[in-house]
This record gives structure tokens, C-alpha cells and sequence, in this order.
């Protein structure tokens, strides 16, 4: 591993519980709700959040498809029951059916990002209903990537490890000590049979995040990464997926109140 994304486990751990307690704080609100996937990332989020709040005030969600793996589904629980928080479990395959049956043809970007979605909107609808935030379980990996589905998965309150490569987070759960086939297992979103987020992406974690450190915050061009021993079309490849995703990481843009001061003489009412 590169020495640079080398992290203290037991330092990001006080400063990402420290962050929970102090972003809770700033609202009326004193529970945090995650979606449960099974997976890696929102299960650090889950321990790190019960460490922060205490079990009783983190609530989770589990929200399966159709053809979601049901060894993940196995793992959210165990997750759960294990960090003693209360869960949900919510089949989300009845209403997606019911959308999309006027259509005769989708493809599974459209549907993996319908999921995502989904998801959160039931999510938001539960935090409302348990006066509580949504903390969500992105990594800065998938954020610089635009690996994640607008206003999907990435449409939360608070990101604990918005700040944490993947292999960053990999480090923290291992000092965790979260359950060790959650570790093994192979980073999937799981929104279609046989998906993998490397076989997506096309490139390593390990590979996408030393790329990453160099380009965005070493801010090295593509001749000097490729001096380090990099392939060119890797560098290539998460050069692309960085600039391409840049609308997904910013808010709407908005006319500024001068260009409108500017335009409203213009503006006229036509009669008749």
C-alpha cells in the first residue's frame, strides 16, 4: 500500500465520532438512520454511528431488491444484531414493479439508479418520521469517481466517510474488528447478478486510489503520474471518470442575483 493512504484507525475513529456527535448537535434531532447493505462501508458507518450516539438512537434500514444477494441481506441483520440496533426490513421490489411496468425497455444503469433512489426516498421518509438525520456510507473514493447515483446513495445528510479513501476505510475496519466476512467480501453495489464495483469501474481499488491521491490531492499531471509506473490508460480512465462526474459533486447551479438584476428590464408581458 502506498505509504501516503496509510492512516491512524484509532485517530479518524475519535475525529469521525467527534464529527457525528458535533453535525447531530447542530439539529433538533438526536438519531441517525443508515441503509444497511451488508456491506463494507455501511457497516463501518454503522459501528462508528452506535459508537457516537449510542445503539438506541442509530436506526437502520434494510432495503432489498429482487435480485439482491441474500447473504448480504444475512450480513445487514447480523450487523445489526450485533451492534444492537433496531432494523427494518423493507422489500422495495413491489414498487419498482409497479413503476416500471408501463415501460418496455430498461437497462440496468437506469434501474440501478431507480434503486438507489428509491431507497433513499424511503430513507428520508422514515428519518422524518423518527425525527432523525440520514448518514450516508460513501467513500471519497466513489465521491471522486461519481461512482454513486445522484440523489441515490449520495443524496444524505452527513458522509462520515466522505473523507476516507476505500482502502482507508478497509484499514478502519479492521481496527473495528468488524465481522471478517464482511472484510472478504468482494465491493458490490449488488444492483444487478454479478456486479462488481472494481469489474464496473475497471480498475482495482488499490489502483483507483493511488491514481486518485495523485491526481486530485497531489494535483499531479498525467506525464508525472505516469513516471511513477502507472499504465496510461488507467490514468486515463480515472482522469475521465473524475472530470465527468464533476456536476455530481456540486450543488445546483443558481443565476446570481446580478445576472437577474441585468435581465428583468427585458422582461415583458405580452396581451392578447
Amino acid at each position: 500500500m502506498l505509504k501516503e493512504l496509510k492512516i491512524s484507525p484509532k485517530r479518524i475513529e475519535k475525529n469521525i465520532i467527534k464529527f457525528i456527535r458535533e453535525e447531530l448537535g447542530k439539529t433538533p434531532f438526536h438519531k441517525g438512520i443508515i441503509g444497511l447493505s451488508g456491506g463494507l462501508d455501511s457497516t463501518v458507518v454503522a459501528y462508528l454511528t452506535a459508537k457516537a450516539i449510542g445503539s438506541k438512537n442509530a436506526l437502520a434500514l434494510i432495503l432489498p431488491f429482487q435480485i439482491t444477494s441474500l447473504k448480504n441481506i444475512a450480513d445487514a441483520k447480523l450487523v445489526a444484531k450485533k451492534l444492537c440496533i433496531c432494523y427494518k426490513i423493507i422489500n422495495i421490489t413491489p414498487m419498482l414493479k409497479v413503476y416500471f411496468k408501463n415501460f418496455s425497455k430498461v437497462n440496468r444503469i437506469r434501474l440501478g439508479n431507480k434503486i438507489a433512489r428509491e431507497r433513499m426516498s424511503i430513507l428520508y421518509d422514515l428519518a422524518k418520521k423518527e425525527k432523525a438525520l440520514v448518514i450516508g456510507t460513501s467513500n471519497r473514493t466513489e465521491l471522486l469517481l461519481g461512482y454513486f447515483t445522484k440523489y441515490g446513495d449520495a443524496g444524505v445528510d452527513i458522509e462520515p466517510l466522505g473523507s476516507l479513501y476505500k482502502s482507508q476505510v478497509y484499514q478502519l475496519a479492521e481496527y473495528l474488528n468488524i465481522p471478517r466476512k464482511i472484510i472478504k467480501k468482494v465491493p458490490s453495489a449488488d444492483l444487478w447478478k454479478g456486479q462488481t464495483d472494481e469489474g464496473e469501474l475497471g480498475l482495482s481499488y488499490k489502483e483507483m486510489d493511488e491514481i486518485l491521491y495523485f491526481l486530485v490531492d497531489r494535483k499531479y499531471k498525467k506525464k508525472k503520474i505516469l513516471k511513477l509506473g502507472y499504465p496510461e490508460k488507467k490514468i486515463e480512465r480515472v482522469e475521465s471518470l473524475f472530470k465527468n462526474s464533476f456536476h455530481k459533486r456540486n450543488l445546483p447551479r443558481q443565476v446570481c442575483q446580478r445576472q437577474l438584476t441585468h435581465l428583468r428590464p427585458r422582461l415583458r408581458l405580452r396581451c392578447g
